[in-house]
């Protein structure tokens, strides 16, 4: 499945072997990422008190995020399946690092969303968890669950490490020096991961009846149930990142505690995804997508009876452990299900649904709080629809795959 050009790359083979290289760039890749995405949430109260905007105008910057960044993951798995993924997932950092940047310059809201939004999301939809899904998978075709966990635990790594990091530094320098500083760890991954990956050949071309393209998988049953779930998945994720620090500094947090609280949940998203990753490759990957979203109705539930702070902390953290256990799974769910051959495609589709939800749930998180200066209605309106997800994943765990 991995295939490597034998004479490239003789001094990193005396050290790693090339599957380890690939999966030591995937999770730099989502370490960059993990922490890069978070940034808007960090600095979302800052940026709105310096310009007196209402918080409607970064939640519209993330939400066109969202939807520009699942249109090009779903296009980059689609050539991710088809190309070497490094080359895909260097140009996304470079075009992530240029948007993300930028947004240094920033003094009008159009910027935000042209910036933010659009350039950063296009780039960051390039050098995403899918192209990494695939070159993953194709260096270890085995126990892809557990690998793909290992992977995708970069992201909590680098929401951990660099969230605590720039709320720290946000003590001393401006919102604006914390933008260029992710701009420039993009630009600076994007070379190194063109020179040092493993380039690998395709998925071959012989079309085998296991493996589903996405017209095919439009007509199953099961592709329908996972495109609820992670319609859903989205929509809760995207809300919580988005808003959990402006509102625990609503409910009284420091700006450092706050951040530190964010961190803190991508140290439980990191015990999450790992754990998610090994029931998958026990007990399926609907089971640990069903726990995932029983844990999420139980929190919303809470927070939605008490605001005080260790009820946010525990909402936080309970929350921040289920956050990526999805997301490596989209990969696992797909080619145990449809094949292997169009898997960049499949979980492209399905995580470009999830993330067009994040963006209408940071969206609505955005504008419940200008309407009504908080956010019980979204909590309810999350613990409602974690619980409709609930019942799918459970549906999934029982269903056969159906056409």
């Amino acid at each position: 499945m991995l295939t490597i050009h034998p004479d490239r790359h003789r001094l990193p083979r005396k050290i790693l072997t090339p599957a380890a290289v690939v999966l030591l760039g995937g999770f730099v890749i989502l370490f960059i990422g993990g922490g890069a995405r978070f940034a808007v949430g960090l600095t979302l109260r800052p940026i709105s008190d310096e310009f007196g905007w209402g918080r409607g105008v970064l939640g519209t910057a993330v939400a066109v995020f969202q939807v520009v960044s699942a249109v090009a993951m779903f296009f980059a798995g689609r050539l991710a399946d088809r190309a070497s993924p490094r080359n895909v997932l260097g140009a996304g950092l470079a075009f992530g690092g240029l948007g993300i940047g930028a947004m240094c310059l920033m003094n009008a809201p159009w910027q935000a969303i042209a910036l933010y939004g659009i350039v950063y999301g296009l780039g960051n939809g390039a050098a995403s968890l899918i192209p990494v899904g695939v070159m993953v998978t194709r260096a270890f075709p085995v126990r892809t669950g557990m690998v793909n966990a290992v992977v995708t635990s970069g992201m909590s790594v680098g929401q951990l490490v660099m969230i605590a990091g720039l709320a720290a530094a946000l003590t001393a320098v401006t919102w604006r020096t914390a933008f260029l500083w992710l701009g420039l760890a993009h630009l600076a991954l994007a070379p190194l991961i063109v020179a040092l990956v493993p380039p690998m050949a395709p998925a071959a071309a012989a079309s085998h009846a296991s493996d589903w393209g996405v017209r095919d998988a439009m007509r199953s049953r099961r592709f329908w149930l996972l495109l609820a779930i992670y319609a859903i998945c989205g929509f809760d994720d995207f809300f919580v990142s988005t808003h959990v620090v402006a509102f625990a500094q609503d409910r009284g947090a420091s700006a450092v505690w706050a951040g530190d609280l964010l961190a803190l949940m991508g140290l439980a998203g990191l015990l999450g995804v790992v754990a998610g990753g090994w029931l998958a490759d026990r007990r399926g990957p609907a089971f640990p997508t069903a726990l995932s979203f029983a844990a999420r109705v139980a929190v919303f539930g809470l927070v939605m009876i008490d605001q005080s702070p260790l009820s946010v902390a525990i909402f936080a953290l309970v929350f921040g452990a289920t956050f990526l256990v999805t997301a490596p799974l989209a990969v696992v769910f797909v080619t145990q299900a449809f094949g292997a051959r169009n898997v960049g495609a499949l979980s492209g589709f399905i995580t470009m649904v999830h993330q067009i939800c994040g963006g209408l749930g940071a969206l609505l998180g955005a504008a419940v709080f200008d309407a009504t200066g908080g956010y019980d209605r979204a909590f309810a309106v999350m613990c409602v629809v974690s619980a409709v997800a609930l019942a799918l994943s459970i549906t999934l765990m029982i269903s056969r795959r159906s056409t």
